[in-house]
């Protein structure tokens, strides 16, 4: 398992969302200039840049960074509880996740994103004998969306469920709405910041005692967030707050990039959020 983000790249995330310069960076953090960027790009260096005067300019808690420094990794979970969800990770440059779930008495799924390759998604839904009835898209960037074409091709008649710009396939089914798959609850929940148009999709109903799910996309990642430009980073951070961050601490986290988490992690581990 790695995480999506090294603590450089959230350093680094953060301070291009705050406006605040390398070089005023390199001497919060007790670094000369080159070796804080070496350090930004990399997440390792020597010596170690001093967190606890860093992370204050940069709204970070110093001690999640340094955690994160250490190898931290959100905890082991049991995704049987999930049985019937699956990660589907492509790789083009950049892995990118999509996730299929579906009910089990029904056979109806819905797939969330697509990847960069429509064929894994074809062929797991041929081995479970599946119907794809929605397909849900978090945002509107290309690894996200990259095998929208071919997916549609294949089931003409799944409809589209997106926020702007996207154009969505069954306008009376606006975000927002609950959407039933079988006995699964779906309710979109707008989490713009990293996309304007960007919204994680809430999934209740499975059966037994499994937590709800939350789709995400590029909003939240396991220790980590979306990049954002400064007009839109505390709109994302709100939004992460009120639409995810408020879950039930064992909500699983479907993030669009690296590992699956949960609600209870991130509110105890990432460092935007402390």
């Amino acid at each position: 398992m790695t995480l999506e983000d090294h603590v450089g790249d959230i350093v680094a995330k953060a301070r291009a969302a705050l406006g605040v310069s390398v070089e005023e960076a390199a001497a919060l953090a007790g670094l000369a200039v080159d070796t804080h960027r070496r350090f930004e790009q990399t997440g390792q260096g020597s010596p170690p840049p001093r967190f606890d005067r860093l992370a204050g300019r940069l709204g970070l808690a110093a001690d999640r960074l340094a955690a994160i420094a250490g190898g931290w990794l959100p905890q082991p979970y049991d995704l049987n509880r999930w049985h019937e969800l699956r990660q589907i990770s492509t790789t083009e440059g950049m892995a990118v996740n999509c996730y299929l779930i579906w009910d089990a008495a029904t056979r109806e799924a819905a797939l969330f994103d697509t990847g960069w390759e429509a064929q894994p998604v074809f062929e797991l839904i041929g081995r479970n004998e599946l119907e794809l009835k929605d397909l849900f898209i978090t945002h509107g960037h290309h690894d996200h969306v990259a095998a929208l074409a071919p997916l549609q091709r294949r089931f003409p008649r799944a409809k589209v469920h997106s926020g702007p710009p996207l154009v969505r396939a069954d306008p009376q089914s606006p975000a927002g709405d609950v959407i039933g798959i079988g006995g699964l609850r779906v309710m979109a929940r707008p989490t713009p910041g990293h996309s304007e148009e960007g919204t994680s999709y809430l999934i209740q109903g499975w059966m037994g005692s499994a937590p709800p799910v939350v789709v995400v996309g590029d909003a939240l990642f396991a220790g980590s967030m979306g990049r954002t430009v400064e007009a839109a980073f505390e709109t994302a951070k709100q939004a992460i707050r009120k639409q995810i961050l408020s879950l039930p601490a064992a909500t699983l986290i479907c993030p669009g990039h690296g590992p699956m988490t949960t609600v209870g992690e991130e509110k105890a581990h990432n460092p935007f959020f402390a």
